[in-house]
């Protein structure tokens, strides 16, 4: 089968690891199922994981990807549940220290074919398109419980999401305003500033400009390069969730004087469980929500959307198409 795969990894020339190329079909173990995709998304972990982060070098050679949906053995259209916990584990699989996404153990959604756990598979809605359900299993995931799960504010609330443009970014706002939350965003780029009030956003600043007025949360995934704006943002009591760290893990500043003083709440968010999932794609069926999609590339032509989302020229989701119905 086809798929875009990892053989190698550089910190300084990720790419340069990356195959687009056959690889044998998926077996199902037992309790697991093969998915014939129809879409896939490409994330950043995807190029992380050609740098080396996250993916140990002897998994080599891994196929990348954890957003997908396509049809099962039986026929059934699905989405695909990217976070796979240990064996025995119960509860919350985003909780198992153990736990891992395809593409990390397991082979990833990069393909025409793909093994996962039956348990991972939720139902499309058939209101969602194959290309929109395929946003949802990473970025659009995290998103959503980073809103309504772990910020712990209600429609009304003012929140800040930090850069706009990317997948979370991007599903921040277009969530946000469909839940009657007022969205206010930050960019460097002015062209990103404007396309997010297009999707939604209340107001827009650019990065690290003054606000207005306090935020009840900060939707934080930026890191080092936005944390005290972040912070100094907040009113007293309100919320910091942070699920990433794309510029660094290390700010200048800690802020913890003002975290304890103002009594604020740092809240770690990562992806989110199988219910999650499925509540997330009722919601956006139900709202009648339309993920921005930035590129659509066919599978075989997967290394020129690696190269958009290596260079930071992406305001949304990219896409890989495969099967045609």
């Amino acid at each position: 089968m086809l798929a875009a795969y990892a053989v190698s990894q550089s910190s300084s020339d990720p790419l340069s690891g990356l195959v687009i190329g056959q690889r044998p079909d998926p077996v199902a173990a037992p309790g697991w199922s093969v998915v014939k995709l129809r879409a896939a998304g490409l994330n950043h972990h995807d190029v992380w994981s050609l740098q080396g982060v996250g993916l140990a070098a002897d998994r080599l050679p891994m196929i990348l990807g954890c957003d997908g949906a396509g049809v099962d053995e039986a026929g059934n259209e699905v989405i695909i549940h990217a976070v796979v916990p240990s064996d025995g584990w119960v509860g919350d699989e985003t909780l198992d220290p153990a736990r891992t996404l395809l593409s990390e153990l397991y082979d990833g959604t990069l393909a025409e074919y793909v093994a996962v756990p039956s348990r991972n598979l939720v139902p499309k809605p058939a209101g969602l398109s194959f290309e929109e359900a395929a946003c949802l299993s990473t970025a659009w995931l995290t998103a959503y419980k980073m809103l309504f799960v772990s910020a712990g504010v209600t429609p009304g609330a003012t929140v800040l999401v930090q850069g706009a443009g990317g997948g979370v970014s991007t599903a921040l706002t277009q969530l946000g305003a469909a839940a009657g939350y007022r969205v206010w965003t930050t960019s460097r780029d002015e062209a990103k500033r404007a396309r997010a009030l297009d999707i939604g956003a209340d107001q827009v600043f650019a990065s690290g400009e003054r606000l207005p007025e306090r935020v009840d949360a900060v939707l934080e995934t930026v890191g080092a390069a936005t944390w005290s704006h972040s912070i100094n943002s907040l009113k007293p009591g309100g919320t910091v969730v942070i699920s990433g760290a794309t510029s660094g893990d290390a700010p200048a500043k800690a802020e913890l004087t003002k975290i304890f003083f103002k009594q604020l709440r740092v809240v770690g968010s990562t992806m989110g469980n199988r219910a999650e999932l499925e509540r997330l794609a009722n919601f956006v069926v139900s709202k009648g929500i339309k993920p921005v999609i930035d590129s659509t590339f066919a599978l075989a032509d997967a290394r020129a959307g690696f190269e958009k989302m290596a260079a930071g020229d992406v305001f949304g989701k990219i896409l890989f198409t495969l099967f045609t119905l």
